[in-house]
């Protein structure tokens, strides 16, 4: 048998066998290049554990986003903070304030909550004052990378509706909504069409909270109607808003009137002249002290009414008057 030509340098040493005693042991793949431990199968199947293994951390990587576990660095530009109609309607400065020292200091701590729209953009949900609190701080350090994106939970709400929960149960938890804002995203909520009414939004968007606040909220959205003509909304008062509702509710043209005496008084120099403004418009003429309407029957007679409530006074008031007014009342009813 012709011997074979050998095509490598033959190597510095061989092994030899022990069998034969002495001479040239058996060749070996590792004198012919090959150096492992492992059969070649044992390497297939490595490799077909390490794909399976890495699709599997990629769909759960892709469930985790889906499901809104997973906690994304997006760039500020790509967020729309006007997807929704917003709760916050004015943002105190020293509450702006200490958030950016926040951001600057320690970072965003907690992610804002989107939803994923097409080309690459995300609507924000919740997380507006964060929003902003970083846009502000990108205008005054354009170079610094931490401040050109935003962490953010992508969500898949199910409906508008649920989207609105969303953002209104956060700044439940996260803010001191004053009762104007609480009304006027009902209010904004149902002229999207996200609600059929503003006592549906109310009621949808605020079932967690106490019946009797719920009802002051709703009284609120009676108010809403002056929102192009208030500079401070939020500063209304709980107790001073709901009188103005009961006015608005008993006295036909009040709200035409109160708007015409806001837009006379602008621009006001602050929240507490417009609530005078408003204050005032209870105690004009024609309305006793608490802001009832009161109409002059005759000499001596006064009639105040509202919802609930009639009040006859003046010195005509007397037995007699009383005896008919009895007496008219009783075959009245």
């Amino acid at each position: 048998m012709a011997k074979r030509k050998r095509l490598s340098p033959a190597p510095a040493f061989e092994i030899p066998d022990p069998l034969a005693g002495s001479g040239p042991g058996l060749e070996t793949k590792a004198m012919n290049g090959w150096v492992g431990t492992r059969a070649p199968i044992a390497d297939v199947a490595g490799d077909t554990a390490r794909h399976a293994a890495f699709e599997e951390v990629s769909a759960e990587l892709q469930s985790a986003r889906a499901e809104g576990r997973m906690v994304l660095r997006l760039p500020l530009d790509v967020i729309e903070a006007d997807h929704l109609v917003r709760d916050r309607v004015a943002v105190d400065g020293d509450e702006m304030d200490s958030l950016m020292d926040s951001l600057r200091d320690r970072g965003q701590q907690t992610p804002v909550e989107v939803v994923e729209l097409s080309g690459g953009r995300y609507g924000l949900i919740s997380g507006w004052r964060r929003l902003m609190a970083l846009q502000a701080l990108q205008g005054e350090a354009p170079d610094e990378p931490r401040f050109a994106t935003i962490q953010a939970l992508v969500r898949a709400p199910d409906s508008a509706p649920d989207a609105y929960r969303a953002m209104v149960e956060e700044n439940e938890l996260r803010a001191n909504l004053s009762f104007y804002e609480r009304a006027r995203i009902a209010v904004k909520a149902a002229e999207e069409g996200v609600y059929d009414s503003p006592k549906h939004a109310v009621q949808s968007l605020f079932s967690s909270v106490r019946r009797a606040k719920r009802s002051k909220i709703l009284s609120f959205t009676d108010l809403v109607v002056l929102d192009d003509h208030l500079s401070f909304p939020t500063a209304i008062p709980e107790k001073l808003g709901l009188a103005l509702v009961a006015e608005m509710r008993s006295t036909p043209g009040f709200a035409q009137g109160l708007i015409r005496t806001l837009d006379q008084a602008a621009p006001v120099a602050g929240s507490a002249e417009e609530r005078k403004v408003l204050e005032q418009s209870l105690r004009s003429p024609g309305k006793d002290t608490q802001g009832t309407p009161k109409e002059q029957l005759a000499e001596g007679l006064e009639l105040r009414g509202q919802a609930g409530k009639v009040t006859l006074a003046g010195p005509r008031v007397d037995a007699a008057l009383m005896a008919d007014l009895r007496a008219w009342l009783l075959d009245r009813l």
